[in-house]
């Protein structure tokens, strides 16, 4: 297909016009989209309280093709019984991710068993039944608990709380499968695991880094913050081995001019190879330094290990930078020399940065390259990693990690009156391999595709069919309901943001908390995951630690005592006892208030979420926003850091560095269109490869290819001749090319290398047209 020459423009309108037509028309699409809830898909938020399509900043109208998919989605008709019947295992199998998600929304419990071999419709009591019995039958730590960035912080707060109360530290998200590298990397720089900035900082910068990272298809609305950076005269440098069509030119719709002419976005785009960011970042630094372009005040008033990064600096010569980033040594000249004249810099990146076995280290070289400047700690500049789901970081505040933060561990036992678990916990991947070891039996899945988001995918599936029991919490169907099958699977089924009775919040990538007002159901069936938490954890604790509770206290569970219970502990029980689940009336917490107002006595900067469901009033966390150079570390100073710079790996005669990457028609594991727009790539079954590299390897667009990587082999691949990658490397679609990545994770953050996988080619036939 052919390739558009900027980004949004008239087809992102088209397309708007088109999923109208598929919501049941414009105006019911309009009307969904302007609702009171925050947005469903990336972290970049919008929505909440001002309306729909209005972001932090009050601009509206604030849309994009993303925002509308996920919408349509959830507005499509449901999932029929007699589907069941037709789709088995085998046939969900057949299907692409894009078919599954289209199959219609979710509307009735489902179980699969191996010895049903398919699907089969139950009752919401046969399913409660089922999860409950089996909680009952384990110990705690044979379970885990699995969590999206779709879902609220009420229900995350009251799952994590849940699980724990179990007796399992075993809870994880899905950001240890794309920025924890972030989280880890940003606490060890600033003392904070998110944003030093606000939107508004971003727009006041007159010079903003893109690195890893493509916004234009995937964080569309960002595309208007660059814009008026761009217009008021400040520069946008981009890092990126792949020369995307909208970081180049974006035509922003909500803009008249700009849909008339177009924007150009980058004033300066560099190419490094695959995994040569680190030395990138490096040598730039190096740069600054030896033209003398740094804050000496600043780093000796506000940053700790200035001495040993000068020295180190000096140590690393220019050749070792070259050699292992790629990039010319002029072009790291411009790079520092137009950051250098800059007075606001913000610095924003995302899973180019992250998916790496030095991903931490990777967000450290970041860190140092801003605090050379003092751009931390400023109005206007610091460090931005663009978020990927829209409450991916709300999960984490929220207490969703294996180790909680030792102030709200503290604050949880007190409110509750409790003792916690203090076992490790498990990562997301040490979840993966005790379900394949044995040792996990039960998993929980709050939204999201624990299947499709892993690397290896064999492995991944292999894993999950040893579990006895995985019950999913979805909206739609997935890859993971098809391959990630245990001996019994339930699909319980749960309504979207805006369908919600009672209001929930969600945080942004700017630690903004929005208010989403939830609105009516569209099909009768699915619950509210809050209602369906709560009415697990009550049916277990009601057979869970009975001698704890008197009978008739204000502790257990009679369901007529919930209106009088805020959901802590009872009055007049001894503090510092274990009282298991039952120290919790679960019924009384299905009301989103009486969470709120546990996490406002409990997560640190949290404290107005108590009173935003009465007053309406959205706000920013506190103690996250860095306008002045006083930090979260033991002595108030940020930290600067040294490292040993990998080498460019496949460099050998037949490798590639491959990495994986999103189409302009997806939203993480979900595909909504099977063609990639602005790539100009019309399938998903390919691998792009610069002509020069089609020419070495000796194969041609005619041809099929077996793709072998560290974990598998992926075959009846076709060739899509790719000029706008750098030479030596390519890139293949995600979730499917999961299936070459190995289990190989950063050791700070257990992030997998998703981003440089080294690849072989295998040439097979002539590809057949269908």
């Amino acid at each position: 297909m052919r390739k558009v020459k900027t980004g949004g423009g008239w087809p992102a309108l088209l397309y708007t016009l088109r999923k109208g037509r598929e919501a049941g028309g414009i105006w019911q699409l309009w009307k969904a989209m302007r609702s009171k809830n925050a947005c469903k898909t990336c972290a970049l938020g919008m929505g909440g309280q001002r309306g729909g399509m209005v972001n932090e900043a009050g601009h509206f109208p604030e849309v994009c093709k993303k925002s509308l998919q996920a919408m349509v989605a959830d507005m499509q008709g449901a999932i029929t019984p007699d589907f069941w019947a037709k789709y088995g295992p085998d046939e969900l199998r057949g299907l692409s991710p894009r078919e599954l998600e289209t199959c219609g929304r979710l509307t009735q419990p489902v179980l699969y068993t191996t010895e049903l071999k398919r699907y089969q419709p139950i009752s919401w009591e046969e399913a409660y039944s089922r999860i409950v019995g089996k909680l009952r039958e384990l110990t705690p730590d044979e379970t885990f608990w699995y969590f999206s960035g779709r879902s609220s912080n009420e229900a995350g707060f009251l799952l994590q709380m849940f699980a724990r109360l179990y007796g399992t530290n075993n809870v994880n998200n899905c950001s240890y499968y794309c920025h924890q590298a972030s989280g880890v990397g940003l606490t060890s720089v600033t003392g904070s695991g998110t944003a030093t900035v606000t939107l508004e900082d971003v727009e006041k910068a007159d010079l903003v880094f893109v690195i890893g990272g493509n916004p234009a298809s995937n964080h569309p609305r960002l595309m208007r913050s660059l814009m008026s950076v761009r217009r008021a005269g400040g520069e946008v440098v981009v890092i990126n081995p792949i020369l995307e069509t909208g970081l180049v030119n974006f035509s922003v719709p909500s803009d008249v001019r700009s849909m008339l002419f177009g924007t150009k976005i980058a004033s300066l785009y560099i190419q490094p190879h695959i995994g040569g960011d680190l030395a990138l970042l490096t040598g730039i630094c190096k740069q600054i330094v030896e033209t003398k372009a740094h804050d000496v005040p600043f780093l000796e008033n506000n940053c700790n290990n200035w001495d040993e990064l000068r020295d180190w600096l000096a140590t690393v010569t220019w050749e070792e930078i070259i050699a292992k980033s790629g990039v010319p040594r002029a072009e790291i000249d411009e790079i520092a020399k137009r950051y250098a004249k800059a007075k606001n810099v913000v610095f924003s990146w995302t899973m180019g940065i992250t998916h790496h076995v030095h991903g931490v280290e990777n967000v450290q070289a970041i860190g140092n390259l801003a605090l050379l400047r003092g751009m931390v700690g400023k109005p206007g500049a610091g460090l931005m990693p663009i978020r990927g789901h829209s409450n991916v970081q709300g999960i984490g505040s929220v207490g969703v990690t294996p180790k909680l933060k030792d102030v709200l561990f503290d604050r949880l036992q007190s409110h509750f009156g409790v003792t916690l678990p203090t076992s490790e916990g498990r990562d997301t991947m040490a979840c993966m391999e005790g379900a394949d070891n044995g040792e996990l039996k039960f998993g929980l899945c709050l939204g999201g595709n624990l299947y499709g988001s892993n690397p290896d995918s064999t492995f991944a599936q292999q894993a999950l069919e040893k579990l006895d029991t995985l019950v999913y919490l979805s909206t739609t169907l997935n890859t993971g309901h098809a391959f990630g099958l245990a001996k019994e699977t339930i699909i319980l089924p749960v309504l979207a943001r805006d369908e919600e009775p009672q209001a929930t919040t969600q945080e942004s990538m700017f630690n903004y908390i929005r208010l989403s007002d939830g609105g009516p159901a569209r099909h009768a069936g699915p619950k509210s995951e809050v209602e369906v938490i709560a009415s697990i954890a009550a049916g277990v604790a009601g057979f869970h630690d009975r001698s704890a509770v008197a009978p008739g206290s204000a502790g257990g569970l009679n369901p007529h005592n919930g209106a009088e219970s805020n959901g802590a502990a009872t009055p007049g029980r001894s503090p510092g006892l274990h009282y298991g689940l039952e120290a919790v009336n679960w019924r009384s917490m299905q009301d989103t208030g009486r969470i709120r107002d546990a996490i406002a006595a409990i997560v640190p900067g949290y404290e107005q979420i108590a009173e935003i469901d009465k007053n309406k009033q959205e706000f920013q966390v506190g103690g996250r926003t860095f306008h002045q150079a006083n930090f979260p570390t033991y002595n108030g100073r940020a930290n600067l850091h040294t490292h040993q710079l990998p080498a460019i790996q496949g460099t050998g005669e037949r490798e590639l560095r491959l990495m994986t990457i999103r189409s302009e028609g997806q939203f993480n594991t979900v595909v909504y269109e099977d063609y990639d727009l602005y790539r100009g790539v019309e399938r998903r079954d390919v691998i792009l490869l610069h002509p020069d590299d089609i020419r070495r390897l000796h194969v041609d667009a005619s041809m099929t290819v077996a793709v072998h990587g560290p974990a598998g082999t992926l075959r009846n691949v076709r060739i899509h001749p790719f000029e706008e990658i750098r030479p030596g490397n390519a890139a293949m679609y995600y979730p499917e090319a999961n299936v070459l990545v190995s289990r190989h994770l950063d050791p700070s953050s257990k992030t997998p290398a998703f981003k440089c996988v080294i690849v072989r080619l295998e040439a097979e036939g002539l590809a057949l047209a269908h």
